[in-house]
């Protein structure tokens, strides 16, 4: 009995020196902007891992000088409660659960379609807010596990505790990811309009916003007529959102 709860004070203490970590790391980010995130890293390695190399394009952008089309292209297609939820939009949640389900069902329901060809896998909708995109990339792995989901979570309620929501969406954007060795706005203006993230106009915005759930898909597809419609779509609902 006494290994055992020598074992078990000493998972303790570890989980407690991890969230302390997580703590102490976001609260410095108040003040000094990361040198890289996880996710990053993550990229770095197995893309090196494959080729050899990567070209790594990224540049800070102060947050008052990206344009305030990109900051408004990026909630409304990403999150458009990011000023009033506390981390977690149970709605989203809940919207996004309810369209999995439906999906998963449909493919259940019909293995072939009507010519032979197998059906496509159930498309995935996710539901995750800006602040716990942005705890995944910081710190956590692309695994899909229980434990990673509730650190994610942990992670994503100290970040609303500890960081203005003015610091998160500016972290969020200057480290996303929009493209093969691509990272944050200012490399995305310069990568695919040779301008920077300051002057982007509401269209070009946009554009990039709704790349951001496969941001890698849609840079072979640059004349996709999804990207335009979509865009579209999100610059009509700019003028409706919300700056922090």
């Amino acid at each position: 009995m006494k290994a055992i709860s020598r074992l078990l004070l000493l998972v303790f203490l570890a989980g407690l020196s991890l969230q302390l970590y997580f703590v102490g790391r976001i609260a410095l980010m108040a003040l000094v902007d990361p040198e890289s995130t996880a996710f990053e890293r993550s990229a770095i390695y197995s893309v090196t891992t494959q080729t050899g190399s990567l070209k790594w394009r990224q540049q800070w952008l102060p947050y008052k000088d990206i344009s305030d089309n990109l900051k408004r292209a990026v909630i409304a297609s990403e999150d458009a409660s990011f000023t009033e939820h506390d981390g977690v939009d149970l709605e989203a949640l809940e919207k996004a659960w309810d369209k999995n389900a439906k999906a998963e069902q449909r493919v259940q329901q019909s293995t072939k379609k009507p010519n032979g060809k197998p059906v496509k896998p159930a498309k995935i909708v996710g539901g995750s807010t800006i602040t716990q995109q942005l705890a995944k990339n910081l710190f956590l792995s692309g695994e899909r596990t229980l434990l990673r989901k509730g650190q994610e979570l942990v992670i994503t309620l100290m970040l609303e505790k500890l960081l203005s929501k003015e610091r998160i969406l500016d972290i969020y954007l200057n480290s996303v990811e929009w493209g093969e060795g691509v990272f944050g706005a200012e490399a995305a203006a310069q990568h695919y309009y040779r301008k920077s993230a300051a002057t982007l106009s509401a269209y070009e915005a946009a554009r990039l916003a709704v790349m951001l759930p496969r941001p890698k898909y849609f840079e072979t597809r640059a004349n996709s007529s999804y990207l335009s419609s979509r865009a579209n779509t999100i610059v009509a609902r700019m003028s409706g959102v919300e700056l922090p």
